[in-house]
């Protein structure tokens, strides 16, 4: 066995060993030991337990992802049992029967989610997708099986900090940043997200990692010492107000650390919450909200406290169960200080998770998300501890969602109850409008199989097929539906056209020239509300073509008969802008025809002097837009026989509304600065005004009314120069 293990590998796995026997002595049996060893000796002797591709050797990497277990939640047989032979039944040393006859069902259940979730990761595209976690949960089904990847992974992390193969470390580390990282912080396991993260960092960027983390020692003793003259006077005001607790200081982790100098694009010399201050108070749950609140209120008293940044996570939860009260408050020497009051169950829950919810039967644990509704019921029949409850828990958290591949392994999610018709459409359109069935996991399947996870699915189509009316029952996913709706009115539409050529046709037989608005008047006494399904009835031949040309020559002679108002006498009508404009600042048209009816779109707000074009809308308005307006792109593609030449008629018009978006520092009369630029600005009028502060940065809105864009451009070049503005852009 020897030349499996080098000295070093040998020496830590006996440190692990021992450390695990040490911890299990007393739930897993010399008889479990027994059977455990021999599986792994037949799979040295079968060579079914070697170094995987990156040599990561497996006995170390499980022994290790098993105390870290233990460490993290404590012993549970089932789980490290599954842990230590789950790679042997992947390698195919011991079936899937056979652990079932030897440890029992249990064991069996969670190596069969564990193998599950094993061929998913295997699916590069899975991994990659931003649904990745919400993949993992809906396939694991136990939430025990999710707990050992993330466990394993942390093993994983911490075993790599030298290895040879630098493309093998990066592509771990963000994976565990961006993958498990935030699973454990979704289920409440903060203080492994917190180890993924720093981890991860120091993988990916060796010299940030290092740096900061050089800082936080050579700063220690002066944060020490700052946080005991913190919480000296704190302390005996807590103890004075009879309250039993417990105080401490933590310094923050360096990837939240280097989260903070990123977002406020500062050193860390300029991070003043490098540390928090954690109040844990031990009372009743009847008292906890109480007790929280009544130390806040003597901290407060102490210290002016930033309303701002006051976080009330007791009154409601976060979706992960966490519970807390946090307050920043300007303490000695006027730095800005963290404090978190919280009570010995919620501590527990913020260290443990999920696991953690067990000890305090009756608590809050019914607001942790949809998948915990149930957690109370199993919490009053759960003897055992955290992992009873996990045992019991069902991974339902995301069963409105179905996940399936294509046959090259793409990945698709999909609403539950999604078909194959649905999954068709989800590839594109075309594939969809001409499905007539799918080949599902090996099996023929027709457009209304009803898709399961990790289903993979090959669409089968015929050119032939088009959209049926009944389709629109099968689907449930809302692009299947649309997709459906609009192949069906395209075809009616069509259908329309050769009917609409059918009359003309016929009109023209009889030397009839059709006036549109009469033939509207005779579509409508007719019978019909729309246009395209009186012409479709012609098409298809419901409708007569006499019976048409009838009943318009009908409305024809009625309306020869009318006395009608001479050309001479009619007058024109015409309405500026908005109907609050005097005169006309536009010309539209190629023969610059002035008094039509316009407005300026709400999508980007045009001012005089921006690039504009018009677009007719249904209602017969001349809608102006900027040439660079989000929506231009797509009105222009569409409706390109609606667009007019507009152009500004050379003098500036009334006040026009513009959106200015500005981002700075929240220094003290930064926004009063601003606003006085704009206040002593000629013809320039300030509408609207909002802030939003946080972490020491500000994004504001302000509406102003300008006559052009010149003015625009000026205001714009005067705001930046004010101090603490880092950008100003029109919105």
């Amino acid at each position: 066995m020897t030349h499996y293990y080098t000295d070093d590998e040998r020496n830590e796995i006996i440190r692990l060993y021992k450390s695990l026997r040490k911890s299990i002595d007393d739930i897993i049996s010399n008889e479990d030991v027994v059977k455990i060893t021999n599986i792994i000796n037949k799979g040295i002797q079968e060579n079914n337990y070697t170094r995987d591709k990156f040599g990561i050797n497996p006995a170390l990497r499980h022994l290790s992802t098993a105390n870290t277990l233990i460490e993290s939640f404590g012993a549970d047989r089932n789980m490290i049992i599954a842990i230590l032979i789950y790679n042997l039944c992947k390698n195919g040393v011991i079936s899937e029967a056979e652990i079932k006859n030897e440890f029992g069902d249990d064991i069996a259940k969670l190596i069969k989610g564990l193998l599950q979730v094993s061929l998913l990761y295997k699916k590069r595209s899975a991994v990659e997708s931003e649904n990745y976690h919400k993949l993992l949960l809906s396939f694991a089904e136990d939430i025990r099986v999710v707990i050992i990847m993330i466990v394993d992974r942390l093993s994983l992390m911490r075993m790599i900090n030298h290895h040879p193969d630098e493309k093998f470390v990066t592509t771990i580390a963000n994976e565990s940043k961006f993958l498990y990282a935030p699973l454990a912080h979704r289920l409440g396991l903060y203080k492994i997200k917190s180890e993924l993260e720093d981890l991860s960092l120091k993988y990916t960027n060796r010299d940030i990692f290092t740096q900061i983390a050089t800082k936080l020692k050579d700063t220690k003793s002066e944060r020490q010492q700052y946080i005991a003259s913190f919480i000296a006077p704190v302390k005996a005001k807590l103890e004075a107000a009879g309250l039993k607790f417990e105080i401490k200081g933590r310094t923050k982790s360096i990837s939240s650390i280097w989260a903070k100098m990123q977002k406020q694009k500062v050193d860390i010399q300029h991070i003043y919450d490098l540390f928090a201050i954690r109040v844990i108070i031990d009372t009743s749950i009847e008292r906890e909200k109480s007790d929280c609140w009544l130390a806040y209120s003597i901290l407060a008293d102490m210290y002016t406290a930033n309303p701002a940044r006051m976080k009330d996570w007791i009154s409601i939860p976060k979706s992960n169960g966490y519970e807390s009260l946090h307050a920043t408050v300007m303490g000695p020497g006027n730095k800005w200080v963290e404090v978190q009051f919280r009570t010995q169950r919620m501590d527990l829950i913020a260290e443990k998770g999920l696991a953690a919810h067990w000890r305090y039967k009756g608590g809050k644990s019914d607001t942790t998300d949809q998948w915990m509704n149930n957690i109370r019921d199993i919490l009053e029949t759960a003897e055992a501890g955290p992992m009873q409850l996990m045992k019991n828990m069902k991974m339902d958290i995301y069963n409105k969602e179905v996940f399936a591949f294509t046959p090259k392994g793409d990945l698709f999610r999909l609403s539950n109850g999604a078909t194959v018709l649905d999954f068709a459409f989800q590839i594109h359109s075309r594939v969809g409008s001409q499905c007539i069935g799918a080949v599902v996991n090996g099996r023929h399947e027709k457009i209304s199989y009803k898709i399961k996870n990790g289903d993979t699915i090959e669409i089968i189509t015929s050119s032939t097929q088009t959209p049926k009316h009944d389709w629109l029952s099968i689907v449930v996913t809302t692009k299947a539906r649309n997709k459906i709706k609009q192949s069906l009115n395209e075809a009616k539409m069509r259908k329309a056209d050769f009917g609409k050529e059918a009359l003309e046709r016929r009109a023209k037989n009889r030397k009839l020239e059709l006036e549109e608005s009469l033939l509207m008047r005779a579509i409508k006494k007719l019978g019909y509300k729309y246009s395209n399904d009186f012409y479709a009835d012609i098409a298809d031949e419901e409708l007569d073509l006499n019976k048409v040309i009838a009943a318009y020559q009908e409305l024809e002679r009625k309306e020869s008969e009318t006395t009608h108002v001479a050309a001479d006498e009619f007058k024109i009508n015409t309405t500026s802008a908005d109907d609050d404009n005097s005169q006309d600042v536009l010309v539209i048209g190629e023969k610059s025809i002035k008094g039509l009816n316009y407005k300026f779109a709400k999508c980007c707000n045009p001012i005089y002097g921006d690039s504009v074009f018009g677009f007719i809308s249904s209602d017969g308005v001349v809608k102006i837009h900027k040439q660079d307006c989000p929506n231009s792109q797509h009105i222009k593609s569409r409706y390109p026989y609606r667009l007019i030449n507009v152009a500004w008629s050379g003098t500036s018009g009334n006040m026009m509304s513009a959106t200015l978006r500005i981002l700075g520092h929240d220094d003290i009369g930064i926004v009063t600065n601003i606003t006085s630029i704009i206040s002593k600005e000629k013809n320039v009028v300030l509408r609207n005004i909002s802030i939003d502060s946080n972490d020491g940065l500000f994004q504001g809105y302000l509406v102003i009314g300008v006559p052009d864009l010149s003015q625009l451009n000026s205001i714009i070049r005067k705001i930046s120069t004010v101090k603490g503005v880092k950008d100003v852009s029109r919105s």
